[in-house]
């Protein structure tokens, strides 16, 4: 499923409430750093016969003022500002200043609502990148996996310099200002058993948190069509199980089935 506008709703987040989503991305196309297997996007291959149209700033600064002012009016909540979409939002040339225009617009019209990113956290060494997202109150960041093999595996990373080592290296360094968001899964892929919660990896995931100490971690399951269709969906109750083996090492856990 491909978002085609780039502001969205809001729309009800089973973790956000009323989410008002700020899609960066091409409207008919995904554009990513990762090929999840889960993705509700579908795969990259998919996407690569249309040409890469980011929106401008300048765009994204007049749908959303236009969309806010029909919001007021309307006397609808807005929860959050979330920047979402069809891939990897930081990939936008604009990113930081786009970040800057949300705080500001946020702050003017919305004050109680916070500003979260869902990311991958592939461009955190980028300074502009990592500079910007110290100034959101929600940024998720993505960590699926507690071994290098099954990172790339579930999400299937485009290049070689996305390192494993180097994605855990900026988790750490991001600390308790980030929000770890884990998509728990088991089934096949490629002709490979997939699954992130095996003894094995699930213990060096818990070892990687303990190095984070982040916000919370954000534990969810299946909730969407996805490209690979053998994966099998966890149920609240196993969820449940995981979580409580990382509150156990003293870190927050919130659980969405």
């Amino acid at each position: 499923m491909l978002f085609e506008n780039t502001i969205i709703g809001p729309i009800h987040s089973r973790r956000l409430g009323n989410s008002l989503g700020i899609n960066l991305l091409p409207l008919k196309r995904k554009f990513c750093t990762y090929d999840c297997i889960y993705c509700e996007c579908g795969w990259n291959k998919e996407s690569i016969e249309n040409k890469i149209e980011l929106p401008s700033y300048e765009d994204v600064r007049c749908q959303l003022e236009k969309r806010i002012a029909e919001l007021k009016a309307e006397g609808a909540v807005v929860d959050s500002f979330t920047f979402a979409g069809n891939g990897e939002p930081t990939l936008h040339p604009d990113f930081p200043k786009v970040v800057d225009l949300v705080v500001k617009m946020r702050n003017e019209h919305y004050p109680n609502a916070v500003i979260t990113l869902l990311t991958n956290a592939t461009q955190l060494s980028r300074p502009e990148i990592y500079d910007a997202l110290m100034k959101l109150d929600n940024p998720v960041l993505k960590l699926d996996a507690g071994m290098a093999a099954m990172r790339n595996s579930i999400n299937k990373p485009t290049s070689e310099k996305y390192s494993f080592d180097e994605l855990v290296n900026n988790l750490v360094r991001f600390g308790s200002k980030g929000i770890i968001q884990t998509l728990l899964l088991r089934g096949t892929n490629d002709g490979k058993i997939i699954s992130n919660v095996s003894d094995e990896d699930f213990a060096e995931y818990i070892k990687i948190l303990k190095k984070i100490r982040p916000k919370y971690v954000m534990l969810y399951a299946i909730d969407r069509a996805t490209p690979e269709k053998d994966l099998e969906k966890l149920t609240v109750e196993e969820l449940e199980i995981y979580a409580q083996k990382i509150r156990n090492e003293g870190i927050d856990v919130k659980v969405y089935g």
